[in-house]
C-alpha cells in the first residue's frame, strides 16, 4: 500500500519552516527561515499531518548549526503537541549540523516547536481578561510596524505617591515564555482575597506591556521586528519608523514616570532562570546595587525556580550597552532594572522529563516574582 506524503505546513501565527526533503516519510529534511531583513533564526514551529500511528518518523533542521545561537542546540528537546494546547518534549540531539529528534506518533498529525507558542489569539483573550476579569485599565495602545496594537495596561489607581512597577515582555518574538509569564501575572491579579497582592497595590500601580513585538511573533522571528530591529538594541535610538513599539512604550514611562523596571525574556543558551542588572551603567548606583540583591535573594527563597548562580556575565563598570531596555531605563530612572530570563531547555536546579521548561512555569515564576515586589515595594525609593 502507498503511504500518504507528509502535508508540513507553517502558514500560521508563529509559523517557520523551509521543507528540504519530505518525499521519505521516516525521515523529513527541513529548515528554519531567517527573520525578515535579519540574519537571526532560531525560532520553528510546524504542524505536520498524514501520520502513519505507531511508525517512527524523523525530522532534521539541516541548518540548525548556522542559526544564532548554535550552541544552545546541545542539551536541547523539541516541544510536540498533537492538539496545540498540551505540549511535550520530545528527545533531540544535535550533531553539529543539524537538530534531529523523532517521534512515534499516537495520532496522525502533530505540531513541533521550539518552545511552547503563545498565539495572537491568546493574547487578545489575555486582553479581555486582564480588563473584564482583574480589573484592569488599558491606559495606552501604540502600534507596531504593521499595526498591530500593543497595550499598555495599569493596575492601580494612579494615585500621587505609588511606586510605578513596569513589567514588558516579548521584545524578541521568538520568547514566548516571556508572555506566559504576563498571563501567571494577569491571572494573580484576578484572584480574590489575596493579601499580598493588597499589600503590593497598596502601594504601587503595575504598568504591564504583555507583548512588546507582535509583527515578529506573527511572522515566526526568534529576535527582530518587522522591520529586522533587534527591539532589545533600540532603547538609544529608537524611532517612529523602525522601532514604533520601544518609541511607544519610552513615551508612557516619560509619562507616568518608572521606580521599577522588568524586562522579561528568555534564554537559548543557559538552563536556568536568571536576572541580568545595570551593574555597567557610567550611573550606577549603591542603591541600585542593594536593590537588585534584595530582588535575587528574596525570589530565590521562595521558590526553586530561581537562581543566582549562573548567568550572563557581569558588564565592568561603565561598559554596559545602553541600547538594551534594562540599563537603559535603570540609567534614565535611577531605579531597580533588571531583564529576567527563562530557559528555553529546562531548569537543571528542577527538571521536569515531560515538559522541560514550559508556559505554566512561567506563570508559575510570574506569580512568586509578584510575592517579591510586595516584600520590597517600600524600599524601592
Amino acid at each position: 500500500m502507498t503511504q500518504t506524503p507528509l502535508k508540513i505546513s507553517a502558514d500560521f501565527d508563529s509559523g517557520n519552516i523551509v521543507v528540504i526533503d519530505a518525499s521519505n516519510p521516516s525521515l523529513t529534511t527541513l529548515a528554519i527561515r531567517p527573520d525578515t531583513q535579519s540574519p537571526h533564526f532560531q525560532w520553528f514551529h510546524f504542524k505536520v499531518e498524514n501520520l502513519q500511528v505507531g511508525q517512527n518518523h524523523a525530522f532534521s533542521l539541516n541548518n540548525a548549526g548556522q542559526s544564532s545561537y548554535n550552541r544552545a542546540w546541545t542539551g536541547y528537546n523539541a516541544v510536540a503537541s498533537y492538539d496545540h494546547q498540551n505540549w511535550f518534549r520530545v528527545p533531540s540531539s544535535f550533531d553539529g549540523t543539524a537538530l534531529n529528534f523523532s517521534l512515534t506518533p499516537t495520532e496522525s498529525q502533530v505540531y513541533f516547536a521550539y518552545f511552547e507558542p503563545y498565539s495572537r489569539a491568546r493574547h487578545d483573550w489575555l486582553i479581555e481578561q486582564a480588563i473584564n476579569q482583574a480589573d484592569i485599565d488599558l491606559i495606552a495602545t501604540g502600534e507596531s510596524v504593521e499595526g498591530r496594537e500593543i497595550q499598555l495596561l495599569r493596575k492601580g489607581d494612579g494615585a500621587e505617591g505609588k511606586r510605578k512597577i513596569w513589567i514588558i515582555a516579548q521584545q524578541h518574538p521568538g520568547e514566548h515564555m516571556a508572555e506566559w509569564f504576563m498571563e501567571g501575572l494577569i491571572e494573580r491579579l484576578q484572584e480574590k482575597n489575596d493579601p499580598v497582592m493588597d499589600s503590593l497595590l497598596a502601594a504601587a500601580d503595575l504598568y504591564l506591556v504583555p507583548h512588546m513585538n507582535p509583527d515578529g511573533s506573527f511572522h515566526g522571528h526568534l529576535r527582530t521586528n518587522a522591520k529586522g530591529k533587534d527591539l532589545n538594541r533600540a532603547w538609544q535610538d529608537s524611532t517612529e519608523e523602525l522601532s514604533p513599539e520601544v518609541f511607544f512604550v519610552q513615551q508612557q514611562m516619560e509619562k507616568y514616570g518608572v521606580d521599577m523596571f522588568l524586562d522579561v525574556h528568555g534564554d537559548e543558551e543557559i538552563p536556568y532562570v536568571f536576572t541580568a542588572a545595570c551593574e555597567g551603567n557610567p550611573g550606577y548606583t549603591p542603591k541600585q546595587q542593594e536593590l537588585e540583591a534584595h530582588f535575587r535573594s528574596h525570589l530565590s527563597s521562595i521558590t526553586r525556580d530561581f537562581q543566582s548562580k549562573y548567568g550572563y556575565m557581569r558588564a565592568q563598570p561603565g561598559q554596559a550597552n545602553m541600547n538594551l531596555a534594562c540599563n537603559s531605563v535603570g540609567e534614565r530612572y535611577k531605579c531597580l532594572s533588571l531583564t529576567l530570563e527563562m530557559p528555553f531547555k529546562d531548569n537543571d536546579d528542577a527538571p521536569n522529563e515531560l515538559t522541560g521548561w514550559s508556559g505554566q512555569r512561567s506563570k508559575q515564576l510570574a506569580k512568586d516574582v509578584l510575592t517579591t515586589l510586595s516584600e520590597m515595594v517600600s524600599v524601592l525609593r
